[in-house]
């Protein structure tokens, strides 16, 4: 990590100012693509906070993060009001100025504050800053609206920062007290009473940044690290007194709320009188060791702050970070408890309803312009359908998640199924169309001649007969035709039916006989073209039955994919939560907090169990997926898969 650390250092000094050129995909909706115009100059309101305490989000801010389609990073700083904490995120943005700092006692950021600027090291995400309203703004002296915006912090954010002034002692976790009301403010899933033992899984990490820090870093005298110096802070006391349980109970939450801890100390960055002005100060004005520290800190949040993700480690992007943020607002004007579990729930309604939309689209502009109609043969059209489906089923497992009912799935290969028949339908009339055209055009004249009597004299048969076989000669040359070449040429032949015939009973040069030998050639040649149009019609059946075969096992070789992704995504969250809860047990085990541990085991041996089941869990939404797409295909012959 260190040597990460290190690399990035020498990073963050270059901006990045444009993204690597983009690739070609088939995929022209791809859901990784990034829109420039979703940069922002400077930040703006995400989560507006009224006067009379109410929490609104701001339309042109969920409208911006609409336009990111790329993954997010999310870093949220709290802290007291007038501690710094907007000139932290400006740096995080690489700007002198941005977030409003002020001057004076009065707390200037409301709400809160997003920007989002291109990520400085992962090239393909983007880094969502969000700068809070100080909290125990004793203008505002509304501490249950502080804890809204303490709980929003944590539940949007996948780096979480709260920012302090001069040392942690016991005030200045006494004013941390928010942290011990998430419990009562924040539901992991709507059934339970209290899951705050799975906080860890689903909360973002914990830094705590101290300003102004004027002391030593020394623990009975022996220097430590940042981290070690916070790590002595959260110590816990033996005992059970009321008093101990109100000393542990903050450190307690701390430990095990949040997946991983870290401290960063700043110097005082000026004199007083330079505070004032500092977002326009130089660094070489600054304080080096302010300045130091401050890189120090920036380096860090850029290397190691993950990727917003949900329950499941399905990966956040600016649309679905707007969402969320609107249910939990919505949750809270309402009256309710913030419920990661719902806000899931419904962030893949929407998800999956625009996954389904947007590959549909895909799907019906691909098809418009790749194929050329008329095809000249249904195998044509039908190979083209199956490369395009393909990468619409791609593109919407991509985006969609939590479909465990395979209803959104379903619907996409419903709505493709009617698009596909529609083009095989256009495909046939714009055939049938220039066929007919074509026939009208080769044959006019030779209506025209019957019409006038041409062939109503001896030896007009033969003549008429010869007439047409050129024609015919002529139309089967005739390149481009499509699908109903032979279906129209049959049908205007059938028409033509009793003209030839009273052409041939008139001709008083042929015989009884050799017309009774005509007539049956004629009839011959009328049943081998109804056969061969009949046979074409067959092929044309068994080409949508094994289209529909061929769409099942796509749709079902894709799913399995998805799901093996998906349990791996499970399975690393899981350990990430187990390997936590291990490293707590045995601090605590070390520091003679036995009963403590004891407890902790209950949740290590849930959490062992689970990561089993998902271990073990195959085929449930295989098996629901595929006999709704059964109904969906009536034309499939299921076939056996196995995960």
């Amino acid at each position: 990590r260190k040597l990460q650390l290190q690399i990035f250092e020498l990073q963050i000094s270059v901006r990045e100012t444009e993204l690597p050129q983009k690739k070609r995909t088939q995929w022209t909706l791809n859901s990784n693509a990034f829109n420039w115009k979703a940069m922002m100059k400077e930040p703006i309101c995400l989560i507006e906070n009224s006067d009379s305490g109410e929490l609104h989000t701001n339309q042109k801010a969920l409208d911006i993060l609409a336009n990111i389609n790329q993954a997010v990073v999310v870093v949220s700083i709290v802290g007291l009001y007038r501690t710094g904490k907007s000139y932290l995120m400006n740096k995080l943005a690489g700007k002198m100025k941005g977030f409003s700092l002020g001057s004076t006692v009065q707390s200037h950021t409301k709400g809160i504050w997003m920007w989002c600027v291109p990520h400085p090291t992962k090239h393909d995400h983007t880094l969502v800053l969000l700068d809070t309203e100080g909290l125990g703004d004793v203008e505002k002296g509304d501490q249950k609206n502080d804890c809204w915006i303490f709980c929003l912090a944590v539940l949007l954010s996948s780096t979480f920062v709260y920012n302090s002034m001069g040392t942690i002692d016991q005030t200045a976790v006494d004013r941390l007290h928010y942290i011990t009301e998430l419990s009562e403010r924040i539901k992991i899933k709507t059934n339970s009473e209290d899951d705050s033992s799975d906080f860890s899984r689903f909360f973002p990490a914990f830094v705590w940044t101290v300003r102004d820090f004027t002391l030593q870093l020394e623990i009975d005298g022996q220097p430590v690290t940042e981290d070690q110096y916070l790590d002595n802070a959260l110590q816990l006391k033996k005992g059970f007194s009321p008093k101990t349980q109100q000393y542990n109970f903050p450190r307690e939450c701390i430990r095990n709320f949040f997946p991983s801890r870290k401290c960063f100390i700043f110097d005082r960055p000026a004199n007083k009188e330079q505070l004032s002005k500092l977002e326009r100060l130089p660094e070489n004005e600054l304080e080096p060791s302010f300045v130091t520290q401050t890189k120090k800190f920036c380096t860090y949040i850029f290397a190691i702050s993950q990727t917003k993700t949900v329950q499941g480690g399905h990966i956040v992007n600016g649309r679905m970070l707007g969402n969320l943020a609107t249910t939990y607002v919505d949750s809270i004007r309402s009256g309710a408890i913030p419920c990661l579990e719902n806000a899931v729930l419904a962030l893949a309604q929407i998800e999956n309803s625009a996954a389904v939309n947007q590959a549909v689209t895909y799907y019906k502009e691909a098809m418009e312009k790749s194929v050329a109609f008329p095809t000249e043969s249904v195998k044509e059209l039908s190979e083209m359908h199956a490369q395009i489906e393909k990468e619409a089923i791609e593109a919407f497992l991509k985006r969609s998640f939590k479909d465990e009912e395979g209803e959104f799935q379903a619907l996409l290969t419903k709505n493709i199924t009617s698009c596909y028949e529609q083009l095989c339908q256009k495909n046939e009339q714009v055939s049938a169309n220039h066929c007919k055209a074509i026939i009208k055009d080769l044959f006019s004249n030779l209506e025209k001649e019957v019409s006038d009597g041409l062939y109503s004299q001896p030896g007009g048969y033969k003549q008429f007969i010869k007439v047409q076989r050129d024609l015919l000669e002529k139309y089967m040359a005739i390149p481009g035709k499509g699908v109903k070449a032979d279906a129209v040429l049959q049908e205007f032949l059938k028409s033509k039916e009793d003209v030839a015939a009273s052409i041939l009973q008139a001709d008083q040069s042929l015989s009884e006989k050799e017309k009774e030998i005509e007539a049956e050639r004629a009839k011959a040649e009328a049943a081998a073209m109804e056969v061969k149009v009949m046979e074409e019609s067959q092929k044309a059946m068994e080409q949508m039955i094994e289209d529909q075969q061929r769409t099942y096992e796509e749709n079902m070789c894709q799913l399995e994919k998805k799901m093996e992704e998906d349990r791996e995504k499970l399975l690393e969250e899981q350990k990430k939560a187990l390997d936590q809860k291990l490293k707590e047990q045995q601090d605590l085990l070390q520091k003679g907090f036995q009963e403590k541990a004891d407890r902790l085991s209950n949740e290590i041996t849930e959490l062992r169990r689970e990561r089993e089941q998902a271990c073990q869990q195959r085929g449930g939404l295989f098996d629901v997926l595929g006999s709704v797409l059964t109904s969906v295909l009536p034309r499939v012959l299921t076939k056996v898969f196995r995960l």
